[in-house]
């Protein structure tokens, strides 16, 4: 098998050593992450044909149903279609403008939570796409929580803003977005900085209304093992890591998706208990059987299709 390679960029623009061989383990799993797209794309395009099928055959029984009609019944059916479709558009936007107003509020009065994206140099294009479809979801989950935080967007740019930008409604998201690096963002607050990392001694026993937690936007962090914890010590600003360990033994790494802490954090602002936080977000297949057996599993719907599922229904702002 030949040598995969990769060429990465700083961010000062200095090109660091081409041509850097991946090791066998790392081989492995982009082999495995392109054998699962690979897959996930044919069951995309399946699930479009099925979804143009279904359509199809809905169509024609709705015109089967009205030949059989008289004139004045097919006008009252079809009325009545169109009153139902109006009165789901009207919910539709009952709900948008609800969520609107609490978002509104949460930019107000909400917890700072931060997604670092400076790591955007790092990581290959299609791991990029990969977390701004985490991103989305997240402000999706924030939009239907209990209690939504303030979310921020920091230090994005080159193809990282450009795959933002692409996202149908972004320009109207109620989320603060800043091109600039956190640690000039909140200058003025960096006491109140907490990075949160797994590399940290520091348990986060609660979520201080004053503090602004950040988030590391990186796809893949078991290649940059340390990196969000060396940042923050550089930089000077305190650290502290989720008390998962507390409350589940994980079956493998315990890094986490950003879209996962983002709505542990959530879930914990609205229940106050790090457990039930935890067992809503961690899937059942990063769990030890032993532990998921005797505490249960929420419904395990996890992962790029959950992803994509979500978006689809609710993220985008129109």
């Amino acid at each position: 098998m030949d040598a995969i390679t990769a060429d990465v960029v700083n961010d000062d623009n200095h090109q660091l050593p081409p041509q850097q061989t991946l090791s066998k383990n790392a081989q492995k799993k982009l082999l495995k992450q392109q054998r699962f797209e690979a897959k996930k794309a044919e069951k995309k395009a399946a699930a479009k044909e099925e979804k143009k099928l279904k359509g199809e055959m809905k169509r024609k029984e709705w015109e089967e149903k009205l030949s059989v009609l008289s004139e004045d019944e097919k006008l009252k059916l079809i009325e009545s279609r169109k009153e139902m479709r109006k009165e789901r558009m009207d919910q539709r936007n009952e709900e948008r403008q609800s969520k609107s107003v609490r978002l509104s509020e949460a930019k107000k009065h909400g917890q700072n939570i931060v997604i670092d994206l400076q790591f955007s140099y790092l990581m290959a294009p299609n791991e990029i796409h990969s977390l701004v479809k985490q991103i989305t979801y997240c402000y999706a989950v924030n939009g239907k929580s209990v209690v939504p935080s303030h979310l921020w967007l920091t230090g994005y740019e080159g193809e990282m803003g450009n795959q933002l930008e692409k996202i149908p409604g972004f320009d109207k998201w109620i989320i603060d977005k800043d091109s600039a690096p956190y640690i000039d963002t909140f200058e003025t607050q960096k006491e109140q900085l907490v990075y949160l990392t797994a590399d940290s001694e520091n348990m986060l026993t609660e979520l201080d209304p004053k503090k602004i937690y950040i988030i590391g936007g990186l796809v893949d962090r078991n290649r940059w093992k340390g990196i969000t914890m060396n940042k923050a010590v550089e930089q000077g600003i305190q650290t502290a890591k989720l008390p998962i360990g507390n409350y589940l033994k994980m079956s493998s790494s315990q890094v986490l998706t950003v879209n996962q802490v983002i709505e542990i954090l959530l879930k914990f602002l609205e229940t106050k208990d790090w457990k039930a936080s935890f067992f809503h977000v961690v899937p059942q297949r990063k769990r030890c059987e032993c532990e998921a057996e005797a505490l249960g599993s929420p419904d395990e719907t996890e992962g790029d299709e959950k992803l994509d599922q979500e978006i689809k229904r609710q993220c985008v702002e129109t």
